[in-house]
């Protein structure tokens, strides 16, 4: 069910990025990666950590959300 979670919030950022960068604009980075938490945990995924980077950064795991008008990228990774 996990791998399910992230795969919908893969393509959930995909569809944002796809749309244009307005979407990205509008929302700032702790308010999205607060919705994104609370729609991993209702899924019920308990471990995990969602991390906010510069966009053009390496980072280990899956980029589920891009914010601050696309300057940075949040990315989830599972486990605790």
């Amino acid at each position: 069910m996990g791998k399910l979670m992230v795969a919908a919030l893969v393509a959930l950022g995909m569809s944002a990025a796809v749309t244009g960068s307005a979407w990205a604009q509008v929302k700032a980075c702790e308010e999205l990666k607060s919705e994104i938490d609370a729609k991993i945990r209702k899924n019920g995924v308990d471990k995990f950590t969602l991390e906010i980077v510069d966009a053009n950064a390496q980072a280990e795991g899956k980029v589920v959300g891009t914010c601050d008008g696309g300057s940075k990228k949040i990315v989830y990774k599972r486990g605790g």
